[in-house]
């Protein structure tokens, strides 16, 4: 499992508890290296398994992607959610850069503003959600945010990979992702062959968060009728 940018395993909780009777869960530390490439190499080298399901969200679709460019045949099967195969543009850059300069003095406030994007409106407040999104933040630090979003920053563009992409794929989505909305996950899914679209209701971005439930049955039912 690959988390978000400011996220650890605390994204993932529901998740894990409801895959671990199916195999061994592991969540990979993407706070270490300075670009997507170098964080998939740390996730290969980490990971225990020599092939594996790969779940990703958002930064952790992008670290996805690049592993399936490093070492396709170490993946089973791969699962993005929230994310997206397209490069940063100037005027998202523009935003991280404000964010990293805001984040050095002021990390509670970054977070209070990404709130609403991470989340939708009638979640956003709740303690298993606000909390831990807070929780996630503070314990990571500035630093990691700003090594992070540097590392989003330069991703390269996925799409002209995706093609190439082979082994059984589950993209997932938030209905009410404001990061990273719909049609750029129907993109992902168009672009991969027999990859299967999900969209989850009343859900923003951190849809593992939002709606915990349905992700962790879009993911059993997944992995249960998929040979992997």
């Amino acid at each position: 499992m690959l988390p978000g940018l400011l996220n650890d395993a605390s994204l993932f909780t529901e998740q894990i508890a409801a895959l671990t009777p199916l195999g061994r869960v592991e969540v990979a530390d993407l706070t270490n290296a300075e670009t997507i490439s170098e964080l998939a190499a740390s996730v290969l080298k980490a990971t225990s398994a020599e092939r594996f399901v790969l779940i990703g969200l958002s930064l952790g679709g992008y670290v996805a992607f690049e592993i399936m460019r490093q070492a396709p045949e170490r993946v089973a099967g791969l699962v993005l959610i929230d994310t997206t195969a397209r490069p940063d543009n100037a005027e998202a850059m523009a935003k991280r850069e404000a964010l990293i300069e805001l984040a050095a003095s002021d990390l509670d406030a970054v977070t209070e503003q990404l709130l609403p994007r991470l989340s939708h409106p009638d979640r956003m407040n709740l303690p298993a959600v606000r909390g831990v999104i807070q929780s996630m933040a503070s314990s990571l630090g500035s630093e990691v945010f700003a090594r992070q979003q540097r590392a989003i920053m330069s991703r390269p563009d996925s799409r002209p990979t995706l093609a190439s992409i082979a082994c059984p794929t589950l993209v997932i989505c938030g209905e009410d992702d404001l990061i990273t909305p719909p049609e750029l996950a129907s993109e992902i899914a168009d672009g991969i062959k027999h990859a299967k679209l999900a969209l989850v209701a009343e859900c923003g971005h951190l849809s593992t968060l939002d709606q915990p439930e349905e992700v962790s049955r879009l993911l059993l039912e997944w992995i249960k009728h998929t040979k992997l």
